[in-house]
């Protein structure tokens, strides 16, 4: 059971370092990745700002590797709670908000029509400065009125 509470706690908060990492570093010090990610799209199939997403998976399959090496540790736990919210985030992100793959085009669902609200907001800014909503999973209450 402990080992779901580690698992659980590592996902939750992964919105905070989400957050924190978009702010601080995407729109801070490695903007020269995430900057196509906020221009308009051409023909690419793929961004510099994909490469976040490795990044991101190393952490999570070195904790992995390493917590299956010793025979399921708390390292797996924290690893796979890393992967699953990356997986999470890129179906939220990529296919819900981005369009990506075409589904869940036309939904009436009130918490993905506010998560897309916050993510336009967050995109109405071209550059790094000013942004706001740089968290994913977490959408303020003020997106879902309509």
């Amino acid at each position: 059971m402990q080992f779901f509470f580690i698992f659980l706690g590592t996902f939750l908060l992964m919105e905070c370092i989400t957050w924190c990492t978009h702010k601080f570093v995407m729109h801070g010090f490695l903007w020269y990745l995430h900057a196509d990610h906020h221009q308009p799209k051409y023909a690419h199939i793929f961004e510099r700002n994909d490469l976040f997403f490795v990044i991101f998976a190393i952490p999570s399959i070195l904790l992995i590797y390493f917590g299956v090496e010793v025979g399921l540790n708390y390292k797996f736990f924290i690893g796979l709670g890393i992967m699953i919210y990356g997986l999470c985030y890129f179906i939220v992100h990529d296919i819900i908000i981005h369009q990506r793959l075409k589904l869940f085009k036309n939904t009436k669902n009130k918490y993905l029509i506010a998560l897309r609200k916050g993510h336009k907001v967050h995109h109405k800014h071209l550059g790094k400065e000013e942004g706001e909503c740089f968290g994913m999973l977490f959408v303020p209450f003020k997106y879902f009125k309509i």
